[in-house]
């Protein structure tokens, strides 16, 4: 049987976001649509210190807050770098760079199209999700992170 390959995406700011930047690019995605999978690349940011003579103190960061996208609140984990998008199919790439040119003003991004995305089950996959894995979230797994992926409903 033959699997359907979805667009992906992948948007790499020159420099990391401001948590403001990704909640108007983040929204400004929402109203292009189209969007299967989303993926917030960057480094990771702990509410405690992981380790050394501080391990286990609160970490504050200015850069983890709670962000709005659409009707929900998201608490952002990492620091955005990098963004990959899988699309349902190629006529919203180009509503996905317009947006993208109205957000990043002040700096420039890359944007391309290829593959980006894992399709099979990785063993991070199977350790977290087991054999029965919904194929959505395929290749999205931290195996750090103790919560589960974050679903944001669209209005299809």
């Amino acid at each position: 049987m033959t699997e359907a390959t979805y667009p992906q995406c992948r948007i790499v700011p020159a420099r990391f976001l401001n948590p403001e930047t990704v909640e108007n690019l983040l929204n400004r995605f929402l109203e292009v649509g189209g969007i299967r999978k989303l993926v917030l690349n960057g480094p990771r940011l702990p509410t405690t210190v992981p380790y050394g003579p501080a391990r286990g103190q609160p970490n504050p960061h200015q850069m983890r807050r709670v962000i709005r996208v659409g009707d929900q609140d998201v608490e952002l984990q990492v620091q955005v770098g990098t963004i990959l998008l899988e699309l349902e199919d190629r006529s919203y790439i180009d509503g996905i760079k317009k947006a993208c040119e109205e957000v990043f003003v002040k700096f420039p991004f890359g944007f391309s199209e290829g593959k980006y995305m894992k399709t099979e089950a990785t063993v991070s996959d199977y350790a977290k999700y087991g054999p029965d894995a919904d194929k959505m979230f395929l290749g999205t797994t931290d195996p750090k992170s103790r919560s589960g992926p974050l679903i944001i409903q669209g209005t299809k």
